[in-house]
């Protein structure tokens, strides 16, 4: 009879302790919770990354420039992801957002104008590639530029990653300046940034020794190398070192095998740069 009562004096007191502890832990995690540290705005350039507070916010204290970036979904051949233009126009806006310092990055374009779909042409005869029609592609520059003018911003950047609808972005841009003459809004086409990326960075690519067979104008050694700087899980290595004497029929023209990560670093440099001092430039000038 001892023995029993025992047991249940032992037993009742490791249910007691097991309590005890248990309600020690739920008060442990209540007390860190209330005690993390105050919830502080975000500062990213990145428009998606912000509440709509915090963008009203920042255009209140001067952030009134607005760059839209414009990408592309389209083949570079068997070593390169389809969203190349996308992440690397995105990556290089966020680093000349930052370097301008008055301004944010609205969400990159994607679907762009990329040739005939039926019958398919260009990029499109390869799977992955997306293409849109002018005209869609133009009203959505249009709608996007004239929604951040309604928000407050007052310069609106185009920057476009693809050589394809660089006068579209031009047109466009004309057209805003054309309809905001009243306002102290504009619209820039930035030119620079793929100058930069397409001449300037060839030129850097031929004093290093160089061919324009190596550079290429699409996934070649310049295309791949900007792609490396910024992503290289964006690059099948095992495929960029493949002999691209077939490079055509691959959708590749150029030879990437030359690529490196510090070349790409050149590259993105200069872009950023050129832009940069191109936008300053388009926004002091007179109307």
């Amino acid at each position: 009879m001892t023995q029993k009562l025992s047991n249940t004096f032992r037993n009742g007191f490791f249910n007691m302790r097991k309590t005890v502890n248990t309600a020690l832990i739920v008060m442990s995690a209540l007390s860190s919770i209330v005690s993390l540290p105050a919830w502080s705005k975000s500062d990213s350039v990145f428009l998606e990354d912000l509440t709509w507070t915090e963008v009203r916010d920042d255009i209140h204290a001067g952030k009134t420039t607005i760059i839209i970036p414009v990408g592309g979904t389209e083949q570079s051949g068997p070593h390169m992801a389809l969203g190349k233009h996308n992440v690397r126009v995105e990556a290089l806006a966020g680093k000349i957002a930052a370097a301008l310092g008055n301004a944010l990055v609205a969400p990159v374009i994607a679907y762009v104008p990329e040739g005939s779909i039926s019958p398919p042409a260009g990029h499109m005869r390869f799977a992955g590639t997306i293409s849109v029609s002018d005209d869609a592609f133009k009203s959505i520059l249009d709608g996007a530029a004239r929604s951040f003018k309604q928000h407050g911003f007052i310069d609106v950047v185009l920057i476009g990653d693809h050589g394809g609808y660089q006068s579209q972005l031009k047109i466009v841009a004309a057209r805003l300046n054309r309809d905001w003459h009243a306002t102290p809004a504009r619209a820039h086409f930035i030119a620079e940034y793929y100058q930069a990326a397409d001449v300037d960075y060839g030129r850097v690519l031929r004093a290093k020794g160089l061919s324009d067979a190596q550079i290429g104008v699409h996934a070649g050694t310049a295309d791949t190398s900007l792609m490396l700087a910024v992503d290289p899980a964006l690059v099948r290595q095992n495929e960029m070192l493949r002999d691209p004497h077939d490079g055509k029929a691959n959708g590749v023209a150029g030879d990437p095998r030359a690529s490196s990560a510090a070349l790409g670093q050149l590259g993105v440099d200069l872009i950023v740069s050129k832009s940069v001092a191109a936008i300053r430039a388009a926004q002091s000038a007179p109307r």
